[in-house]
Formats: structure tokens, sequence, C-alpha cells
């Protein structure tokens, strides 16, 4: 199958093993004075590690791999490594998003007769999409830890509403993060959504964008022209739309030329999806006026 996963610059690795205790899962270890990934099954491809890393060796790729075992891991070594590492793997689950291997991981700990640490509520009463969670202990970069946020009380997008809201405006993004490297294509904010596909500059140019494009909608930001691996972007789009199965995509671009890009991408992906997917064109000028929204 193909999934997001581990994968290390070997050139950029010291060494060092700051990562190994960041991956509960056992799915690293030091040889030969080098990080490898010694198996794809024990790899849940969140990046608690990435974050450890001092050399930015270590990054989040698509590629072809074993699924992840979540019930192995728990039976081979978070579960022999005592109730810090159960605490911590539970955490990180919810942290991202995973509420069904945080399910697979409760039920293991039940069958074997291992108590849940006291430290982390049971799934019955920890919210189920992770609304709450924030950067917990389960070793992840706080920067990539999947949340869902509270939205400001406003209209919903698919009504058409774009007023903006009197006095202070509330701010409409719903999950965290944003930027299309570190999201999750299938982190629960996605399933169902209609997806903001939005130039990093077309917040600044528009200034009401929360309530005029963001409202009700799962936000994702990227730039076609500084971002590297693209390709990874019209994977994670592809995902988005059918394995998440978005409702709609809408590119939000500025009217430059490198901004046509960011529409190619997600074309790409739309095209080569299973599902169908609508696809919304929007082009803004720097004055934040919209110079063409339309259907392609």
């Amino acid at each position: 199958m193909e999934r997001e996963i581990i994968e290390i610059d070997e050139a950029l690795c010291t060494g060092c093993g700051d990562c190994v205790p960041g991956c509960h899962e056992g799915a690293l270890q030091i040889i030969d004075g080098k990080a490898r990934l010694v198996s794809d099954l024990m790899c849940d491809g969140l990046g608690a590690c990435v974050g450890h890393c001092p050399t930015g060796a270590m990054t989040v790729v698509r590629r072809e791999a074993e699924a992840y075992d979540e019930r192995r891991v728990m039976e081979q070594n978070i579960i022999p490594s005592g109730g810090n590492t159960i605490r911590a793997h539970l955490e990180h689950l919810l942290d991202h998003g995973e509420t069904e291997y945080h399910r697979i991981a409760l039920q293991v700990l039940a069958e074997q007769g291992v108590p849940v640490p006291a430290a982390t509520p049971a799934a019955e009463t920890k919210a189920p999409a992770a609304e709450s969670a924030g950067c917990g202990s389960g070793g992840g970069c706080p920067g990539s830890l999947a949340r869902i946020l509270a939205e400001g009380p406003g209209t919903d997008s698919r009504s058409g509403g774009e007023a903006a809201a009197s006095g202070a405006a509330p701010g409409r993004l719903r999950q965290w993060p944003v930027q299309l490297h570190l999201l999750n294509p299938e982190a629960p904010y996605f399933r169902d959504a209609d997806v903001m596909l939005a130039a990093d500059c077309t917040a600044y140019a528009v200034g009401d964008f929360h309530e005029r494009f963001l409202n009700g909608r799962t936000l994702a930001i990227a730039c076609p022209k500084l971002d590297s691996n693209l390709e990874n972007y019209v994977d994670k789009l592809r995902a988005m739309i059918d394995r998440s199965a978005i409702d709609t995509l809408t590119v939000l671009m500025m009217n430059v030329p490198c901004c046509s890009g960011l529409l190619a991408l997600a074309q790409r992906a739309a095209g080569s999806a299973a599902r169908s997917v609508p696809v919304k064109k929007i082009i803004v000028s720097p004055e934040g006026e919209v110079l063409e929204s339309r259907w392609i």
C-alpha cells in the first residue's frame, strides 16, 4: 500500500540517536552510526521523531510500505516498556487525530489486563477527534500536531455568506497545521470537507480572508514557486479526494504567473483521483480584489 512513512537522509544523519526515544513504536535504531528505519510495520508515519532530529535528516514521505500494525506495536514494544510509554503513545495518537489506532490500543490494553495510565483519559472521555489536543507528551513536533480548532460563530461557506463580522473579526481557522507539507491528508478534519487550497500570499492581500474565503472550509496553504517536493503535494491532494472524500476543492491564487502552478497541482490530483470532486478557481489581486472566480 502507499502511505506516509519516515525517510532518513543518511548524508545528514549524524547518528546522535535523539530520534530514537521519540519513536515509542520501536521503528528506529542506530545501526553502523546512522539512524535506520528497521520496520515499516512499526512506523506510523506521524512524524514524532522528526522534531527531535537536530540536522533535519528525517522527513515524512509518501511511498509504498507495509501497513502500520498498531496491535503489534502495542504488544511488542509499548506495553513491555511500561506505563509512561503507554501514556505517551496514547497521547501521541490523539495528538494526531488517529482515533482508530487509539481505539485498537485501548482494546489491546483491555485484552491484556493493563490499566490505562491515569493521566490519559479513556477514549469515551476524550474528545473523539482530538479537539482539545495540543502539544502533548507524545514526542511530536509542536508545529505539526494535528488539532481541530473551535471555529468562531458565523455563516457556513456553503450558504454563500461572506459578510464580515461586526467588531473584532473572529478567526475561522478550523484546524492545525495548515501548511501542506505538514498536513496529514487523512486527518479527521478533511473527511467530507470543503477544502481551501490557498497560495501563501493570499491571506495578506485579502483583508477579510477569514470571513470571505475560510469560513466553513478546511485550509491548506502552499507556494508552488518556493516549496519543495511538489509531487508530494499532488499525492496529498489526491489522498484528500479519494481517502478523505472531500466535497469540494477551491484553489485561491494571486494574479502572478508562478501562482498558476498551484492550480496545476490541484488539477493533476483531481485528474488522477478515483473520485470526482468539483474544483473552483479564484484569483485575487494584491489589493484583495477578486479578478476571477469560477468552477473548472
